[in-house]
């Protein structure tokens, strides 16, 4: 038996939303894979593109957010979230000065206005306009609980809301090991509506939400629960809004991330020790590419498989730089 009969055996079994078509195996070959050095600092865990196509834009390690400005000038500061930085926060790596430095981690434009929105790990929502500079914090807190780990974030762009995860009432992110240790079950997903500007508790009891995305069509949001290993989708419009949540699919490895490519599908990074790290799904939950590093070019667990103009834009929470593979 072949090891890619062996590998397709493998989905067929860890991954039961597959349809009966094979979904394309996508193995990242040294040759076509690039990686952007972060100059020192570490942990892209979002990885986005301004509404004009310039970028990428990733938050890092030490609470900035930084913009790539080409081989030539490489990675600027474009923003921060914290008031509270100062010498000690630049180029850091220490997790205990999160909380001071800011950690942002799911980012999205909102192409009507060209702003930045930003989920800090530890002090809220905020948005930034096109030019950077210090974030204006939008919400710490909802219905008198203040967030503790603002994970995952996306924008429905028809309307500007924005959708957003917080991952536990009890644990920060530096103690995210203990949201999946503990079985925390107090994680919410939350909507910021730019009109009103007031936030919204969507759903209560999840378990460790983390990446958010919405459909092409916003009828439907797609919320990751790490610890339980799924995806779940929560209808936003129809005669299933607000009905109960729905599993999406069911995964053999720990989500983190997930993205909506241009074509509507949705990729998903995931931790598996199979070699398996990045999934896409059709709005059917039907897997229609898996990514494969057999070749071991990924070293740092990853957190994002984001597509755009022909490459597909790899984060991870701990590696020194953003991964580039060219489709």
């Amino acid at each position: 038996m072949t090891m890619l009969a062996i590998f397709f055996i493998f989905v067929f079994f860890c991954f039961p939303s597959l349809s009966l078509s094979l979904p394309l195996v996508i193995t990242i070959e040294p040759g076509r894979f690039q990686q952007l050095d972060l100059g020192g600092l570490a942990g892209p865990e979002s990885i986005v593109f301004d509404p004009m196509g310039n970028g990428p834009y990733t938050g890092v390690s030490d609470g900035r957010v930084l913009k790539w400005q080409g081989a030539a000038r490489g990675w600027t500061e474009f923003a921060v979230t914290s008031p509270r930085r100062n010498e000690e926060c630049n180029g850091h790596k220490n997790p205990w000065l999160e909380d001071m430095c800011g950690r942002p981690l799911g980012l999205q434009f909102s192409k009507a206005t060209g702003d930045l929105y930003i989920a800090d790990a530890y002090h809220g929502l905020f948005v930034v306009g096109p030019t950077g500079g210090l974030a204006t914090q939008l919400a710490s807190g909802a219905q008198g609980v203040p967030f503790h780990f603002t994970n995952g974030l996306d924008i429905d762009q028809a309307t500007g809301i924005v959708y957003f995860t917080d991952s536990s009432m009890i644990y920060t992110r530096r103690d995210n090991t203990l949201v999946t240790i503990s079985g925390d079950r107090t994680g919410r997903l939350l909507k910021y509506d730019p009109r009103s500007k007031k936030v919204t508790v969507l759903l209560k009891g999840l378990v460790y939400p983390n990446g958010v995305a919405i459909s092409k069509d916003s009828t439907f949001l797609l919320i990751v629960e790490t610890s339980t290993q799924r995806i779940l989708r929560f209808w936003l419009q129809g005669s299933t809004a607000g009905a109960p949540l729905e599993v999406f699919a069911q995964l053999s490895g720990y989500p983190d991330n997930i993205k909506r490519n241009p074509r509507g599908e949705f990729w998903v990074a995931v931790a598996s020790i199979n070699g398996v790290i990045g999934i896409s799904f059709n709005e059917n939950g039907e897997i229609t590419k898996v990514l494969n590093d057999k070749f071991g070019k990924i070293t740092s667990r990853l957190s994002e498989v984001g597509e755009n103009n022909g490459s597909l834009w790899l984060g991870s929470v701990v590696a020194p730089d953003v991964g580039i593979y060219k489709l």
